[in-house]
């Protein structure tokens, strides 16, 4: 019975027409995890005993995605490098945001911290500037006038701009004064009013002291021409009324007045102080006395 179903089967085998020689098979098997660490490290795949590569580019491109997604799934390393990778990127966008954050913050805190400065300094520099302005006010000039001599007096008779005829007045007269700056860290820059010579409300004469600079702890000496020419009297002096006849005998009081203007240069010109003197000295115009000193120095009011 058995060499029955073998004669069959040859003899099936012999009727049927020769076939053609089958295709080799060919399998595409995924890397392992020891191939895999060897590729990483640079081996070729054809290295392998186990992989064989169909000659055809269509294949092999899907071979090798295939082969680098199970190599990425499939390797931890790759994927724990994949990961820190990622990381790290993070990290530096994070570190270079709060760098960033960083910069604001400390621009904005140089920028107070100047401005706090700033205002320190104007503080202390006003403070200060309040101190020496406060310190130089006791230490305001001395204004001392000696005396005034009168070289010579002449009334005549004439008439005025407007042809009216007057008794006319001219007056020549030198005023010494004596000026002090006691103060310790500033000059002076002096200027002073006209000094004038009045008769009650009339002004006889006047002069003009000059502008001048006294330095710390100086004192200056001035003398000052207080004159008068031709000044109209219209009959207002009662006093010269025989001084064309009698000029021994006239006594004319008078008032000398002027102001004394003095501004120190404390800091510059940033801190600066002033001070005024009003002068007020009464005398007495003897014409006995004509060329002779007068003495002012209890004679006058200091303001």
């Amino acid at each position: 019975m058995h060499t029955k179903s073998d004669s069959e089967v040859t003899s099936v085998d012999q009727s049927w027409p020769a076939r053609s020689p089958r295709r080799p098979l060919y399998y595409v098997q995924s890397p392992s995890n020891h191939d895999v660490e060897k590729m990483s490290y640079g081996s070729s795949p054809l290295g392998s005993p186990h992989h064989y590569y169909h000659s055809s580019p269509i294949h092999h491109s899907r071979e090798s995605s295939t082969s680098r997604f199970s190599v990425s799934l499939k390797n931890p390393r790759n994927l724990s490098s994949w990961k820190k990778l990622h990381q790290s990127q993070h990290h530096d966008d994070d570190d270079h945001d709060d760098d960033v954050g960083d910069a604001d913050q400390g621009s904005g805190h140089n920028i107070r911290l100047y401005l706090c400065f700033i205002l320190l300094f104007v503080l202390l520099f006003t403070v200060f500037s309040l101190i020496l302005w406060g310190a130089s006010k006791s230490y305001g000039p001395k204004v001392l006038v000696k005396n005034i001599v009168f070289e010579n007096l002449n009334i005549q008779a004439g008439n005025d701009d407007t042809g009216v005829p007057t008794d006319m007045l001219s007056l020549n007269s030198t005023v010494r004064i004596v000026y002090r700056n006691p103060a310790t860290f500033f000059g002076v820059h002096v200027t002073s009013t006209p000094l004038e010579l009045h008769y009650y409300q009339l002004s006889l004469a006047s002069g003009q002291m000059k502008k001048f600079y006294v330095k710390r702890k100086k004192e200056k000496k001035m003398v000052v021409v207080v004159s008068g020419h031709q000044v109209p009297l219209y009959g207002g002096v009662s006093a010269l009324g025989n001084a064309r006849q009698q000029k021994q005998n006239v006594a004319l009081p008078l008032n000398l007045t002027f102001v004394v203007r003095s501004r120190a240069h404390i800091l510059g010109s940033l801190v600066r102080s002033k001070f005024y003197r009003r002068i007020r000295c009464s005398v007495t115009l003897h014409g006995s006395k004509l060329g002779k000193p007068a003495n002012l120095t209890h004679s006058c009011l200091y303001n």
